[in-house]
């Protein structure tokens, strides 16, 4: 049966559609800013600068930026030059920057369960996150649990409760307030009796700047070893795109305290900074697993550099 979507888009898959229309407030920025840069005049020193002006403008980091505009100069400085090829270089240049990063989540079946500590600030999407991997593991036909470790909200609690019930995978609970770290060490041995592949341990969101919760963070983690000494075997930093640059000193705070092994950004379809991605990638180096670009629980999928590049320019991600 095809689906009445597949026939509208021009696009084979309804995965890069979507990829497409989550990084459309991004695109159009630089799609608009780059052809209005480069109307009737050739690549000179001026039309560089504003090139990487409006490449800082959307995230992409100062020295990302100018890696950009520099390798542009190199071939094509003082000549007349299309929006649609700026871009398209443009696209080549990120791609590469990406690449290195654009890693999958290797889940280890060995390791029963294999422990994914996830992290963030408040109101990045975590718990919504989990459930979305949960439903990607599961179909991957993974035996997956979950971990209620954000003890503090009785609504974080209920809404992991609905993605286990719609994803069929059981979730481990205590009473609000209870200790998270205990919560945690209890999940593990629960998920290891039952023989589940993968463990999602969910925490309560941090503000990097508290100290106390922080160090909480910590606690859960070493609970989490005290059953398994390789565990967590993945922790995952989720961010909001929509935070931009502040995504930094986020990323910076969580890989010191708790050793942060990948990251899952969220919420790309609601910023025009959808470039913050790139700028992490050219500074931090840590691979980035998956990106999120709606509510659905099909709209969190693996990162991939060329599709994602070349959407972000307004490209197609086919090509």
């Amino acid at each position: 049966m095809t689906n009445a979507s597949d026939t509208q888009q021009p696009l084979k898959s309804g995965w890069l559609s979507r990829l497409v229309s989550g990084l459309s407030k991004s695109s159009t920025k630089l799609v608009s800013g780059i052809s209005d840069i480069l109307t009737k005049r050739k690549l000179d020193d001026v039309a560089l600068a504003e090139l990487e002006d409006l490449l800082l403008a959307a995230d992409l980091g100062t020295a990302t930026a100018m890696k950009l505009t520099g390798d542009l100069a190199k071939t094509r400085f003082g000549k007349d030059i299309t929006s649609e090829e700026v871009r398209t270089a443009f696209a080549a240049d990120i791609t590469k920057v990406l690449e290195p990063v654009a890693l999958p989540l290797a889940v280890d079946t060995t390791r029963k369960p294999f422990v994914i500590l996830m992290v963030g600030v408040n109101g990045a999407g975590k718990t919504t996150t989990i459930g979305k991997l949960a439903h990607h593991f599961r179909r991957e036909g993974l035996n997956v649990s979950l971990a209620a470790g954000d003890t503090f909200r009785a609504a974080a609690v209920e809404q992991l409760k609905v993605w286990g019930a719609r994803v069929g995978a059981p979730v481990i609970a205590r009473d609000t307030g209870a200790d998270a770290a205990g919560l945690a060490f209890e999940a593990v041995q629960e998920a290891r009796k039952r023989g589940d592949d993968v463990l999602l341990v969910d925490t309560a969101g941090r503000l990097q700047n508290r100290d106390e919760l922080m160090a909480e963070l910590q606690k859960i983690s070493r609970a989490l070893s005290k059953v398994d000494a390789s565990a967590p075997h993945a922790t995952l930093l989720v961010l909001d795109a929509t935070v931009g640059q502040n995504a930094h000193s986020q990323v910076d705070v969580f890989k010191s305290i708790v050793g942060v092994t990948g990251l899952v950004m969220t919420k790309l379809d609601g910023t025009a900074k959808g470039g913050v991605v790139v700028a992490l990638a050219e500074r931090f180096k840590l691979p980035v697993h998956y990106i999120g670009v709606g509510e659905g629980a099909d709209d969190l999928r693996p990162f991939t550099s060329h599709s994602f590049a070349r959407s972000l320019m307004g490209l197609n991600p086919e090509a």
